[in-house]
């Protein structure tokens, strides 16, 4: 989720200075060599074969011989189905508009795309879900609930990339285009046709309500009013929630089994539902839950250090010794970070032995001097100890610009992800800077197969069969 907080003036200017002072605790190595199943003995041959592959690129920018960084895009779903005032669009628009942006603006895809599992938009009850399908058939939960058909949408999209779209009959939903949904309207997905074969990979977060919250809507995430944000998220409700740490400690409180933990199983147990379609067809998801938690924008953050751990290593075991996913690369995600400030990330990782993917959320970029082509630099710097894959996993700008600004030289993450509809905000992006970052072939991967998308990898090529 998107924050509006910035370096300070001061922090911008002393960049260089104080970028080894953000360094996170551990033992610096000049390249790494993690496997999934160190961590998940049980690892699925796809999700094996797409962390080999971000490990190669991490290897790649460690050992300074010609860096390739995977360009992403999250897509807000339900702000693409639902809001009149989201982006460029001049109304609603179909689940993929920012994915397919891309492609109108640069004549090539984005090689990953992040979708969400959160709540439903504008919802008045709890979960829901809208066409009923195999995967949610055991939840046991309200059918035809139009505030959950971006999930189907979302899913559907995010299939299409991995497998191509439109692809031939393979027993999955709406591979052909269309999805007759259970109200007798069509979701329309032949906008995001891109080549019918492997076209990126995937991930998820997951701005979860808290737990027992009986109204399932954006509103139950946050603890802080938000403010305005171009593209229209202030008509999100700007009232918020109050969790202390008392309460909490009941949630992650699984030793006396409390309804508050509880409640929180059966959140994570909706996720699990859409996840395990997943799982099902081997398609890896690189899970981002529970991020940012050094702010104070949702439920989980601002919490103690252990009780955050206690939270992450609960859905971690529920996600997958309970519930068998074992396709999931998990990504943690703190949010950009003051060196030396009271909001350093390091005491809430979680531990190797529950992380693949370290990354950070940053939106300073407009604000800490982008024109010294290194405005990420302090946090990539920041994180290189994990010795895991580096991501930047929400950011508004392009890491190349028309002007000649590439972020890129200094800090080649594996995957630089845009959020939404910064895309093209004109604020943060003009097509001319997307341009200039899609067609430097040589720093990028883009997305797409077969012919007409300027894609410069096979994609196919992370698939274990």
């Amino acid at each position: 989720m998107r924050r509006r907080t910035f370096l300070t003036a001061a922090g911008a200017l002393t960049l260089g200075a104080i970028a080894q002072e953000g360094v996170a605790r551990g033992v610096t190595s000049t390249s790494i060599n993690p496997t999934l199943t160190a961590r998940d003995p049980l690892a699925s041959k796809n999700a094996q074969a797409v962390y080999a592959q971000l490990v190669a690129l991490e290897n790649k920018a460690r050992a300074g011989s010609s860096p390739v960084t995977i360009m992403g895009q999250h897509i807000e779903g339900q702000n693409e189905l639902y809001n009149p005032a989201y982006g460029d669009t001049g109304g609603t628009t179909y689940v993929g508009y920012y994915y397919n942006k891309v492609n109108a603006i640069t004549g090539k895809l984005p090689g990953f795309v992040e979708i969400d599992m959160g709540p439903g938009y504008g919802s008045t009850n709890g979960w829901g879900i809208f066409n009923q399908r195999s995967y949610d058939d055991a939840q046991g939960l309200p059918v035809a609930q139009k505030q959950w058909q971006y999930i189907d949408d979302a899913v559907d999209l995010t299939f299409g990339v991995w497998k191509g779209f439109p692809r031939s009959a393979d027993g999955t939903y709406n591979y052909n285009g269309t999805a007759v949904n259970i109200d007798g309207t069509v979701s329309v997905t032949l906008p995001l046709a891109n080549g019918g074969a492997a076209s990126g990979i995937v991930g998820t977060c997951f701005h979860q309500p808290y737990p027992g919250s009986p109204l399932k809507d954006f509103s139950q995430v946050l603890t802080q009013v938000q403010g305005a944000y171009p593209g229209g998220d202030s008509t999100y409700p700007l009232a918020t929630i109050t969790t202390d740490q008392t309460w909490f400690d009941s949630v992650v409180n699984w030793t006396d089994n409390t309804p508050q933990y509880q409640a929180l199983l059966a959140d994570l147990s909706v996720l699990a539902a859409q996840l395990s379609y997943f799982a099902e067809y081997d398609i890896p998801v690189l899970m981002r839950p529970y991020h940012e938690m050094n702010s104070d924008s949702f439920w989980w953050s601002g919490k103690t250090a252990a009780s955050y751990q206690a939270l992450w290593s609960i859905m971690y075991n529920y996600l997958v010794d309970t519930k068998g996913l074992h396709n999931l690369i998990f990504v943690w995600a703190p949010s950009a970070w003051t060196p030396n400030g009271t909001d350093v990330p390091w005491d809430f990782y979680p531990g190797a032995d529950y992380v693949d993917i370290v990354a950070v959320d940053d939106y300073n970029a407009k604000n800490a001097a982008p024109e010294t082509s290194a405005y990420t630099n302090i946090y990539y710097t920041g994180l290189v100890n994990y010795n895991k894959p580096r991501m930047l996993a929400e950011t508004s700008n392009v890491p190349i610009t028309a002007s000649g600004s590439n972020a890129l030289a200094a800090s080649p993450w594996v995957i630089w992800s845009i959020w939404g509809d910064y895309l093209t905000n004109t604020e943060f992006n003009s097509d001319n800077d997307v341009k200039s970052t899609y067609y430097a072939t040589s720093q990028v991967y883009t997305g797409g197969s077969g012919t007409g998308y300027g894609q410069n990898f096979n994609w196919g090529s992370v698939h274990a069969d």
